[in-house]
């Protein structure tokens, strides 16, 4: 087993990872705003849909989306709590009887066979957790989709910026109020990251030339029994397109769920979501800008993707 899927089965198998995951869309505006983009596409590619594969699919936020528009759909994650979670969420909106839940990894889908499932989505950069394997894994996903596939992979031209803005997730803060830990922590800690702050260039080219995030201090701290964040890899938009080109993948579009509100102080984000009409013109827009093949790069940090076979 690679360490990839070693780390990725520690963090996200954590047993508070289900209840804080399930509760993102209401701590980060960021958040919000990707996951309203990817349920428009979503929603505006179901005709013809019966079937579909979830991969890295957390608590359900589209499992259970999916559900009840009427698709059966397979709920595959590698963490027990996450699963756990949407399992109870699923419960109350009443769509258990058409969602399979399975424990797995992405780098193991040997069990389906080819063209299992009318759609395949994967969100929120599971594929690029799988290094050294995200080809292999986008592979796989490809392999067993017979209509149309949706993923997201983490962004090499979103990642960037975060090597010089140490604060980024401060702008993305909803209630500063949340008893969320991490966002407890992003505010006691702005003052020391920028005290403490200086720019690497040796750091940001090396994510420039290799694409990675993470690697050796991630697979100490996990042999010392810590609980590292996921070594990831970070796709550029041409990239992740030759990928899926080579895949037989056609007529590929990309968009950068981000790109736009990454633009806005936090005090204006928060304004604009706490005003329920205000809040759906700013998502309406934010869909159309980060839709463009202009800004696809530079997402808050993830790339999506999507395509009919």
């Amino acid at each position: 087993m690679e360490y990839s899927q070693k780390i990725a089965e520690r963090l996200w198998n954590q047993p508070d990872k289900g209840e804080l995951e399930s509760h993102r869309e209401e701590t980060f505006i960021d958040d919000i705003i990707q996951k309203n983009h990817i349920e428009q596409e979503l929603l505006s590619h179901l005709e013809g849909i019966q079937t579909v594969f979830d991969g890295g699919a957390g608590c359900g936020r589209f499992s259970i989306l999916l559900a009840k528009h009427g698709c059966r759909v397979t709920h595959f994650d590698i963490s027990q709590p996450m699963i756990d979670k949407a399992k109870e969420l699923a419960q109350k909106e009443g769509v258990s009887d058409r969602i399979t839940f399975v424990k797995g990894a992405l780098e193991d889908l040997h069990e389906y066979e080819d063209s299992s499932f009318d759609m395949v989505i994967s969100f929120d950069a599971p594929i690029s957790y799988t290094y050294p394997n995200q080809e292999q894994v986008l592979g796989e996903l490809v392999r067993i989709c017979r209509r149309r596939i949706l993923i997201s992979v983490s962004s090499r031209l979103g990642y960037l910026p975060y090597l010089a803005n140490p604060i980024q997730k401060n702008q993305f803060i909803l209630d500063k109020s949340s008893s969320d830990p991490y966002v407890q922590w992003c505010i006691q800690n702005k003052a020391n990251a920028v005290s403490e702050f200086s720019f690497d260039k040796e750091a940001v080219m090396s994510l420039w030339n290799n694409g990675l995030m993470g690697g050796s201090e991630e697979i100490a701290e996990y042999e010392k029994g810590g609980t590292p964040w996921c070594i990831t890899y970070t796709f550029l938009p041409d990239e992740l397109v030759a990928v899926l080109t080579r895949l037989h993948v056609k007529n590929i579009r990309l968009a950068g769920p981000g790109a736009y509100a990454r633009t806005i102080p936090n005090e204006l984000l928060v304004k604009i979501m706490n005003d329920p009409g205000q809040r759906a013109d700013f998502l309406a827009f934010c869909y159309k800008y980060d839709s463009s093949p202009y800004v696809c790069g530079m997402g808050k940090d993830n790339l999506l993707a999507y395509r009919e076979l």
